[in-house]
């Protein structure tokens, strides 16, 4: 089954085709924006206010949790990374809005790496203008262990490989942008 978030209107691939061995059975939802519809300003880069989140049906064995932000339609052979949290406790199933920064709204133990914007915390959708509409992902993985042995100098993409061997169930939802040419 293709994912809703696959659309000929993005021009990137499907970046978790490759990982149907993880099964996309927690629900994730947002008050700020619409499943599939465009992000308010609020959540835009430079205003940088992480969306807020619902987590919902984490399986059974959940020990923590990591989430993610992916637009897999920037013009880079890898995408770019808009956010990457792990080591969350297992019973946080809301994420307020804004508890994007650095310290994941003082969340203990919470790991927030550095994006590839540079930035530790929540960078908000930027597409290059004029590129065309980008989507943004947000996935939400439930691990099979309370802590991930990172830090914070890992990058998203290390992340990600972690998750592969240590998700149990994954979520996503996502939004799209587009920055139009002046």
């Amino acid at each position: 089954m293709t994912a809703d978030y696959v659309d000929p209107r993005f021009p990137g691939p499907d970046p978790y085709a490759a990982l149907d061995s993880i099964p996309n059975s927690i629900t994730v939802t947002s008050t700020d924006f619409e499943r599939g519809g465009q992000f308010a300003q609020a959540q835009l880069g430079g205003n940088d206010v992480s969306p807020q989140l619902t987590i919902t049906n984490l399986p059974e064995g959940t020990k923590s949790l990591a989430i993610t932000c992916f637009d897999p339609d920037a013009p880079t052979a890898a995408g770019f990374w808009h956010w990457a949290v792990c080591n969350i406790p297992a019973d946080m199933t809301e994420i307020p809005t804004g508890h994007g920064d650095a310290t994941f709204g003082n969340t203990p133990g919470a790991l927030v790496l550095h994006g590839d914007g540079g930035k530790q915390g929540y960078y908000g959708p930027q597409p290059p203008a004029g590129h065309g509409p980008h989507r943004y992902l947000f996935a939400v993985h439930a691990l099979d262990t309370e802590k991930l042995d990172l830090d914070e100098n890992t990058t998203p993409t290390v992340l990600g490989f972690n998750l592969y061997f240590h998700s149990i169930a994954r979520g996503i939802t996502w939004g799209w942008h587009e920055n139009h040419a002046e």
